[in-house]
């Protein structure tokens, strides 16, 4: 009788998320926090065990997420005011040349979209993609999806971007490691994806090209300092990852230098740093007044608001599921069928991405149950970075009518709703499906 409570509270508890979402159109972080309490409820939590879920579950996931989110919004902020997106774009694209533009522009859409949004690189750089199919005669999507595909790829599976650094929270997983791992899957599927099967579905232009002036000047030391303000922190993470790791195994003394490092290579302290080069290489120095600078790092806060709260709430659902034992049900069920966390985590951020659309509420639904299953196995920490990519690949499947990204594309791109289906639903599976086997090659190797 307890496991049948069990599964009706999950199931049951998923099904309310999904209409909340879909059918009343309320707010994903209003409808999490429901979520929670009724998967509180029906799995037995006392009143007192209710509310404590919710204080904790929301504390614990914001005591990091919040700060991560809130200095990268920032950083991002002042990239895009800078210009610095469309400088790094003209810069590859002279580099490589015009017969490379598909390449250069995949190679921007997946360095921009560290520090900023996903819709806000894709309205930045539309212009230039625009250009460029004008003057070639080619379809814009020919242009177009080698740049959404770089877009989305690090959108989804690289840290500090807001999906990632939430499940890299819930999972526990070092930041360190998510971006090593993000990197080392996100680059092979953006190639294979954005540079070759894209290719399969882009149609045939017909109109002829047109003249186009298409320049590529670009400022040259704004490109060196946009490489600086985004490499620094990463590799302050990268090295603070590293030397951690190094002295909890200890395969190397401690030492008050190696504390040191691994102090700068917080996410808090690192990106507090990339926060302030950003502030003053691209913003002091490129003239901005204190008044501007306040105001544009106030606004790039206003959308990080929203998804720092629906990432609380994603953490109170992940809390509510341990408190009930629902992650030990499934985790024994697991155990006994040899079915694989990989495929579970995948399978579960898939199914919520295609029924509710959001792919932010999809990695936060998925890493709550796969949390409350891994509370109590053991697991390396490599092992729990292929179980968050597994949730970063599912996220990102079948992008249809329900999605906000589905239609940011059909109206920036000028497409009807059957083209954009033919085009960013079918691409954004082939990056999920793709993304996925290489996920799960990868864990069985190592």
């Amino acid at each position: 009788m307890e496991e049948v409570r069990l599964i009706l509270a999950i199931v049951t508890g998923v099904v309310l998320l999904l209409t909340l979402i879909i059918k009343v159109k309320l707010n994903a972080f209003l409808s999490l926090l429901i979520a929670a309490i009724w998967v509180g409820i029906l799995g037995g939590l006392s009143t007192t065990e209710i509310i404590d879920s919710i204080s904790t579950g929301m504390g614990d996931t914001l005591a990091f997420v919040a700060t991560i989110v809130g200095l990268g919004a920032i950083f991002g902020a002042f990239l895009e005011h800078s210009g610095g997106a469309q400088a790094l774009a003209m810069f590859l694209l002279k580099k490589g040349g015009e017969q490379r533009a598909r390449l250069a522009l995949l190679i921007t859409g997946f360095i921009v979209a560290i520090p900023v949004f996903f819709d806000v690189g894709l309205i930045i750089l539309l212009p230039i993609v625009s250009a460029l199919s004008k003057k070639s005669g080619k379809h814009i999507l020919h242009f177009a999806l080698p740049l959404i595909t770089g877009l989305a790829v690090t959108h989804s599976f690289i840290p500090p971007t807001p999906g990632p650094v939430a499940v890299a929270e819930i999972l526990q997983v070092d930041l360190g490691y998510a971006i090593m791992i993000g990197a080392l899957i996100g680059l092979p599927i953006v190639l294979l994806c954005g540079l070759y099967l894209s290719r399969l579905i882009t149609p045939e232009m017909k109109a002829e090209a047109q003249e186009v002036t298409l320049t590529f000047d670009y400022d040259a030391s704004l490109v060196k300092t946009i490489f600086f303000v985004l490499g620094f922190p990463l590799l302050l993470i990268l090295s603070g990852s590293l030397f951690q790791t190094l002295s909890v195994e200890n395969l190397i003394e401690s030492a008050e230098w190696i504390e040191i490092l691994s102090f700068l290579g917080h996410p808090f302290i690192a990106l507090i740093i990339a926060a302030l080069l950003a502030l003053y290489f691209l913003g002091t120095k490129r003239g901005l007044s204190k008044a501007e600078l306040f105001n544009v790092a106030n606004k790039s806060l206003a959308p990080a608001g929203s998804i720092i709260l629906i990432t609380g709430a994603g953490g109170v659902l992940k809390n509510t599921m341990i408190n009930t034992g629902i992650g030990d049900m499934i985790g024994n069920a697991m155990a006994n069928s040899n079915f694989s966390v990989i495929l579970l985590a995948y399978l579960v951020a898939a199914l919520v991405r295609i029924m509710q659309g959001s792919a932010t509420v999809a990695m936060l639904t998925a890493a709550g149950i796969v949390a409350a299953v891994l509370a109590d196995m053991q697991l390396s920490m490599l092992d729990r970075t292929f179980v968050m990519m597994a949730i970063a690949a599912g996220s990102v499947i079948a992008s249809h009518v329900n999605d906000s990204g589905f239609w940011l594309v059909n109206r920036y791109l000028n497409q009807s709703v059957p083209e954009t289906m033919k085009a960013w639903t079918i691409q954004s599976t082939f990056i999920s499906v793709t993304s996925f086997v290489l996920i799960f090659v990868l864990y069985q190797l190592f």
